[in-house]
């Protein structure tokens, strides 16, 4: 059911510190920063050769990243996203299975725009997991 891995997020409280490191530090091509209100963040991503990193920072005072960093006030990896073929599918399919999905179970358009749905860590080995319609 799921493709390839298509980010790791990292939750960070200043996206312009966090990107100059990759981009300075280990030459890293970063894009510019999006605001992403839907999902109470703004969002970069470094690009690598084989997938990549998604740097989250709170966007508002409703963010639920914020409460993710005061538990985390350093940073940390946040969630992980995979890929999928049809994401109502294998939405319907981990329901069946017990995975809870969070939010409405109706996707949202992501920083991709593209469809995205997000599962509950407890039922991934404590981590938050991410699906995209590729």
């Amino acid at each position: 059911m799921i493709g390839r891995l298509n980010h790791v997020a990292i939750a960070v409280r200043d996206l312009g510190a966090a990107t100059k490191v990759y981009r300075a530090t280990l030459g890293a091509e970063v894009t510019e920063p999006v605001a992403q209100p839907d999902h109470g963040v703004t969002v970069a991503f470094v690009n690598l050769p084989n997938t990549k990193i998604e740097f989250l920072e709170p966007l508002g005072e409703g963010s639920p990243i914020r409460a993710f960093l005061d538990r985390n006030p350093d940073g940390a990896i946040h969630h992980l996203c995979y890929e999928v073929d049809d994401i109502l599918a294998a939405r319907d399919k981990l329901k069946a299975q017990g995975a809870r999905v969070l939010g409405t179970g109706e996707p949202k358009i992501g920083a991709h725009g593209k469809p995205v749905l997000f599962l509950h860590p407890k039922d991934f080995l404590g981590t938050l997991v991410e699906l995209e319609q590729v």
